[in-house]
């Protein structure tokens, strides 16, 4: 929805004829990007976990309804029927929201894409006829546009599940530039004659924006190994990010005093607080280590949504501010969701690295118990219910196909196999769910933590692949540094195969205890070549 707000900007003929107008078309063409691909992406996931039996869909149905909209608010639009934009935004916002309730479950979420689909396409329709263009930049509109969905639909059918993490990051930059770029570029129209409102919320774009394009990026750069996964821990870090944020402070209020009678030094305030912004974005996101990559991932999509109701009220369009509350209160939930799930405030992990509080040391006597794979494909064979533990491991050695194919053994010999998925588990939310049904892992019997925890007691053998601090019992003792956080009790299974390269702790850098208890075996080797093995 992004793109509505560069649309309001756009102007000229069949190429824009300004520099507001060229940031204008920019932010729609990298506003299509976004939606052309976001949408595909979320198609080809959610196709995944179809299964043989499920009933036919007809998804086109979809088109009649959508077509007898469009071609009736055009007939309406050129009679110039009075609240028919105000209609359109309706429309859109009720669908969006629409769209929303259904990817929160798994039986709606095909109709949610599809239902999210006809509310951009509605908002966009409705802002064309807000904005009233000329056939030219009409054209100019279009060829933009058209360019920006081509681009999207390429990155969209080349993703992977295992490289989605990064994509979903590299698309949020894209929206935070396109808030940029359509907040400098509402304000360069006209700087001299603007209100007051319009340039509180202009500018908070810029910083919302700005600190999302920047933060993605690095983001992205540390989900696709491109830049070290460590903290990237700045001398006085504190200091400089509270730096920048008075700095963007101070220019807010110089911008706004100085924009009616000194529009030039009013834009050169802008231009230094985008910058304040990009450096704020990579102070902040390259300080966090890859394991809270998740939870960074939610954070940076509920700045988009912020950055986008900063462009509703800039705009005074009621669609954008509609949606935009939508993305940001949804990814603050998320975030929020995520953080309860590492036992960790959202200040800590954007701020902060593990809790700096005093905790006990916990030192771990005894020996492991090693295991081959012949003993432990005899264990699986020989129980009558698995639990299959899975993490960013998984993710890193691609096992996902062998353990479906381990899965489909086991099944036909009468075992009865579940999957356990923490909240984090994997690279950012929902990762490993993805992976498994990649490979046709029926998502029935992929579980999350609250639904299967209580069930490691009446389990025959757990086999843990990838996961580490999720499945470590020491959270459950006070004065640790993970205490408090909520933990899959793998332990308390008949028995426990853990497969892992070797004995490294986990993010936490913790040692967890389960590895050395009586009943836990370890498998050492890659993941996939072990998983390979037992087929």
């Amino acid at each position: 929805m992004v793109g509505v707000g560069g649309l309001f900007v756009m102007g000229g003929g069949f190429v824009p004829e300004t520099f507001p107008q060229a940031l204008g078309a920019l932010s729609v063409l990298l506003a299509f990007v976004n939606v052309s691909g976001g949408f595909i992406i979320t198609k080809r996931m959610l196709d995944m976990f179809r299964r043989p039996t499920d009933p036919p869909e007809y998804p086109w149905l979809f088109a009649i309804p959508g077509l007898l909209f469009g071609g009736g608010f055009i007939a309406a639009a050129t009679t110039g029927m009075a609240g028919l934009v105000q209609a359109g935004y309706l429309v859109s916002s009720l669908l969006c929201i629409t769209s929303l309730s259904g990817l929160a479950s798994q039986a709606t979420a095909r109709r949610g894409n599809i239902l999210g689909i006809l509310g951009v396409a509605s908002g966009m329709l409705a802002s064309l006829a807000a904005v009233g263009f000329s056939p030219e930049v009409l054209a100019q509109f279009v060829g933009v546009a058209g360019f920006g969905s081509i681009v999207g639909a390429i990155i969209g059918r080349r993703i992977t599940p295992t490289g989605l993490p990064q994509t979903v990051a590299a698309l949020h930059s894209v929206v935070g530039l396109a808030a940029v770029l359509t907040s400098i570029g509402s304000v360069l129209v006209d700087l001299g004659h603007i209100s007051t409102l319009h340039l509180v919320t202009a500018y908070l774009g810029v910083v919302i924006g700005g600190i999302t394009f920047t933060g993605s990026i690095v983001a992205f750069l540390k989900l696709a190994g491109r830049m070290s996964s460590r903290p990237t821990i700045l001398p006085g870090r504190h200091v400089i990010n509270a730096s920048l944020l008075g700095g963007n402070a101070a220019l807010m209020g110089t911008f706004i005093t100085m924009a009616p009678g000194a529009p030039m030094t009013a834009a050169l305030c802008l231009g230094a607080s985008t910058i304040l912004s990009f450096l704020k974005g990579y102070t902040t996101t390259a300080a966090i280590g890859g394991a809270d990559m998740p939870v960074v991932i939610t954070v940076l999509n509920a700045y988009s949504g912020f950055a986008l109701v900063a462009e509703g009220f800039m705009l005074d369009n009621p669609l954008l501010t509609t949606v935009g509350s939508l993305i940001g209160v949804s990814g603050s939930i998320l975030s929020y969701i995520m953080c309860v799930a590492m036992n960790r405030s959202l200040t800590n992990v954007l701020f902060g690295g593990i809790s700096s509080t005093t905790t006990s040391e916990h030192k771990i006597e005894g020996q492991i118990t090693k295991t081959s794979i012949d003993e432990t494909v005899d264990s699986l064979a020989n129980a009558e219910s698995v639990i299959i533990v899975v993490g960013y491991g998984m993710a890193v050695a691609k096992a996902q196909y062998a353990i479906s194919e381990i899965t489909r053994m086991l099944r036909a010999k009468g075992v009865k196999v579940r999957f356990a998925i923490h909240p984090v588990a994997g690279r950012m939310p929902g990762q490993c769910n993805v992976l498994l049904a990649e490979a046709s892992v029926p998502y029935d019997i992929v579980l999350e933590m609250d639904e299967i925890n209580d069930d490691f007691g009446e389990t025959d053998v757990t086999l843990v692949i990838g996961a580490n601090d999720t499945v470590n019992p020491i959270a459950l003792e006070p004065g640790s540094p993970i205490a408090g956080m909520p933990v899959l009790n793998v332990w308390k299974s008949k028995e426990v195969i853990v497969m892992k390269r070797g004995m490294a702790s986990g993010y936490a850098d913790v040692p967890n205890p389960m590895f050395y208890m009586p009943k836990t075996r370890m498998l050492f080797g890659d993941a996939k070549t072990s998983c390979d093995g037992k087929n």
